[in-house]
């Protein structure tokens, strides 16, 4: 059975390059986010929109724990969110900040997230 941590970096890997057709791969059908059931197609939505509002997105992966079924990463950003970004007026600005993430994985996919991103390092560069 593959490593789960490899799996994750093969999810990162498709997440920038916005392969969406292959998100299925990597993510179960009855995924939720932060307690939220919201499926692949939510799941995927809720990334196509991020892609949307922050076109020079990128996951870098920091730090990453694998301890099956679990995987713990920090992921670090250095984008520029158009408009509003987590309730913030950054538009446009280039902003770092890093986002928090436990998942749990179920025959070889990811079924649950939860994800804190840094709104605060955000905030201090405002």
């Amino acid at each position: 059975m593959p490593d789960l941590a490899d799996i994750y970096r093969a999810y990162i890997a498709c997440l920038n390059r916005q392969d969406w057709a292959k998100l299925g791969s990597f993510v179960a059908d009855d995924v939720s986010h932060n307690g939220r059931q919201f499926g692949l197609s939510g799941y995927r939505e809720m990334l196509e929109r991020d892609f949307d509002e922050i076109p020079d997105l990128s996951f870098n992966i920091e730090l990453l724990v694998s301890d099956g079924p679990y995987v713990a990463s920090r992921l670090a950003f250095d984008c520029s969110p158009r408009g509003r970004f987590l309730g913030l007026d950054v538009n446009g600005r280039k902003v770092s900040f890093a986002e928090n993430v436990f998942y749990e994985f179920r025959d070889g996919k990811i079924v649950r997230v939860w994800s804190v991103i840094d709104k605060t390092a955000i905030e201090a560069q405002l």
